[in-house]
């Protein structure tokens, strides 16, 4: 062989091996295009809100591979549909491309309910959307705090910070309405245990503030009221005057206490009653 190349020209030679080459160059580009499949393009379908078992046929049946790239939640979607695709519908690729999916998630995922308790209305909100939950019924009620969540409640429960529900769940608000515009008399508690001392002020739209004990006390519910502030009479004995939204503050005791009366005015209040002896 080595000597049938030496009794050729040079000439001869060179031009043999450059027309090898070309050749090799050619088939090897040749084949590539035939595996690659250069020049050969598709367009993407649209496989919005399919099932994914639907969008995996129909980009298969096409020359498309499918991978499932990620996955969200929507309450308005049906379980398991194509929320988003890349490349998107409509796009020109090669075939055999990848399109990549992500789907909507059969089961919602488990999240921890936020504390919204006084946040305002509109910040509540905001974090509602932010958690991928809904905003039910607001209703309203007296508090000095106007338009700040009082309250979040899970059918018609309330739902503590932390606690695990499902995204999209609904979670209603109570909301503070203010200070009212029309004055009203201070009650008077004096005598009342504190659970019907509390009633009254609720049915009022006041709110019960602070609690002070006169000693141990198993029993709050039980207990009786003997103080409050601000008080049903002022010094000149003229009634005190309150607005729906504003807090009355007790004192409380185990022992039913008894007003003190006036020798001389059994009608005139007394701003300092005295507790029972036993």
């Amino acid at each position: 062989m080595f000597k049938i190349i030496t009794q050729r020209p040079l000439w001869f030679n060179v031009l043999v091996a450059a027309v090898t080459i070309f050749l090799l160059v050619f088939l090897s580009l040749q084949s590539l295009q035939y595996f690659t499949h250069h020049g050969s393009y598709l367009k993407v379908p649209d496989v919005g809100n399919k099932n994914i078992k639907e969008a995996t046929a129909l980009l298969n049946k096409q020359g498309f591979e499918v991978w499932v790239q990620d996955s969200v939640y929507y309450d308005t979607l049906a379980p398991l549909a194509v929320v988003k695709q890349f490349p998107e519908p409509d796009a020109s690729v090669k075939v055999n491309r990848v399109v990549y999916l992500t789907i909507n998630r059969a089961v919602p995922p488990v999240i921890e309910m936020p504390n919204l308790v006084g946040m305002s209305f509109r910040n509540a909100e905001l974090e509602l959307k932010a958690r991928g939950l809904k905003l039910g019924d607001t209703t309203y009620t007296p508090d000095i705090a106007k338009n700040a969540v009082l309250d979040q409640s899970l059918n018609n429960k309330t739902i503590k910070p932390g606690a695990k529900i499902t995204m999209g769940s609904v979670v209603s608000l109570v909301l503070g309405a203010g200070i009212g515009s029309i004055e009203m008399p201070v009650p008077d508690l004096f005598g009342m245990n504190y659970e019907e001392a509390v009633t009254l002020l609720e049915a009022n739209g006041i709110i019960p503030g602070s609690v002070i004990q006169d000693g141990t006390i198993q029993d709050t519910g039980s207990s009786y009221v003997f103080r409050q502030q601000p008080e049903r009479y002022n010094d000149n004995g003229n009634l005190n005057r309150i607005r729906k939204g504003q807090m009355i503050d007790v004192w409380i005791t185990n022992n039913k206490p008894v007003r003190k009366i006036d020798s001389t005015n059994v009608d005139a209040p007394n701003p300092e009653p005295a507790l029972n002896e036993y």
